[in-house]
């Protein structure tokens, strides 16, 4: 079932597509800088990364037991641990060393014994060899100049231990973009329970968890009332690459957004975008090369506008690649948008996904039991494919 909806009093905007596809496209990422490795866990490689030294840096043994020289039994003539500063003397044939995993092996060695496979008597032991050396021998894993990430990848907490192990001590990385949120609503309060005539913000963890997914991070938030010189203030005394202003992005009385930037010649690349919900959301650019995003207060239209607008900008910014959105088969009911998009929680079944009825703009209860939104075109029916957008 298929229901026709639109209101005329308000402006089309945008295409959904086309303002998805301008936050992608609009920005560039942040230049690259050099940190320490251990320092640059979550973003992403603006250059490759190369092993400075081999993996492993010297012969070491994989096993305690004995290291062994030519054919048994072997005289024991030493012993040699982890850490030791100075190398063990070579081997001749017949001469063993006892040894702890991971100390260098002697030169001359021929193979780790391990202890559960000799047998040890005064300073003789015996025991059999087999075709498994349990010597790991250096630069088997990595030679010095070997790639160890490609430009583009995330530095995990494994990638940025594999470059330490292989000597690298900084990379280049892309910042991860900082952001300002500024909860605009004289109602609004950011703790506690409401009081009468109050609402709770409910952006907080919205935001975060979107920042922090496409590889930003988020820096100051707080409340600020609805007023012009107030929200002046906030805009100016941010210094984040990226400001998001909830709640005064529309046109009503309290709503000061569009004054407030035009007053600062900043530049407008989303002005409104054809959907419900989320129409009044917005991409600008202030003249001292800041990017503001609007989000609508209303908690299920400002997701809609964070996903469309946010999370795009901060992923191109941080460095990331924009990749296709997935599509998947939509079955159910929806109130169809003849001009724009009708964007609608679903929940993913069986290679598809279906429509949780019961979505509004000012509710997240549809979108609490959801995996994803689908956005709906006006000419969607049931069982048509639609893109799917990954809820935080």
């Amino acid at each position: 079932m298929i229901t026709p909806m639109t209101d005329p009093r308000r402006p089309v905007g945008l295409p959904w597509a086309q303002a998805h596809a301008t936050a992608w496209q609009v920005a560039w990422p942040l230049p690259p800088v050099s940190l320490p490795v251990g320092d640059a866990v979550r973003h992403l490689l603006a250059a490759p990364v190369r092993a400075r030294t081999a993996a492993p840096a010297f012969d070491a043994a994989a096993m305690d037991g004995y290291a062994v020289a030519g054919a048994g039994p072997w005289q024991v003539v030493g012993r040699t641990l982890a850490g030791d500063p100075d190398p063990p003397a070579r081997l001749a044939p017949g001469d063993a060393v006892e040894i702890a995993t991971g100390a260098r092996v002697p030169a001359g060695a021929e193979a780790v014994l391990p202890h559960e496979d000799c047998h040890r008597c005064g300073d003789t032991v015996s025991g059999t060899r087999t075709t498994r050396t349990h010597i790991r021998r250096a630069g088997e894993d990595t030679v010095p100049g070997e790639l160890l990430a490609p430009a583009g990848r995330v530095v995990t907490a494994t990638v940025a231990a594999a470059a330490a192990q292989v000597g690298v001590e900084r990379v280049q990385v892309h910042p991860r973009p900082d952001v300002d949120v500024l909860v605009t609503g004289d109602e609004v309060v950011l703790h506690g329970r409401p009081g009468p005539g109050q609402v709770r913000d409910v952006f907080a963890p919205l935001i975060t968890a979107i920042t922090e997914r496409a590889g930003g991070r988020l820096g100051a938030y707080r409340r600020v009332d609805d007023d012009p010189t107030a929200l002046r203030t906030a805009i100016d005394t941010s210094d984040a690459p990226v400001l998001v202003v909830t709640g005064s992005s529309s046109v009503g009385v309290a709503d000061h957004l569009h004054d407030v930037l035009d007053e600062r010649s900043a530049t407008w690349h989303v002005d409104g975008v054809a959907c419900r919900p989320g129409h009044p959301q917005a991409l600008a650019r202030t003249a001292d090369g800041r990017w503001v995003v609007g989000l609508p207060g209303n908690p299920y239209a400002g997701l809609v506008a964070a996903l469309t607008l946010l999370e795009p900008l901060l992923s191109t910014l941080a460095g990331h690649r924009r990749r296709p959105l997935p599509v998947a088969p939509v079955s159910g009911t929806a109130g169809l948008y003849p001009g724009g998009c009708r964007i609608v929680p679903v929940e993913t079944v069986d290679g598809g996904a279906r429509i949780v009825p019961g979505a509004r703009s000012g509710s997240l209860r549809a979108a609490a039991a959801a995996d994803a939104l689908a956005v709906l075109d006006a000419g969607w029916a049931t069982g048509a494919a639609a893109p799917l957008l990954r809820l935080p």
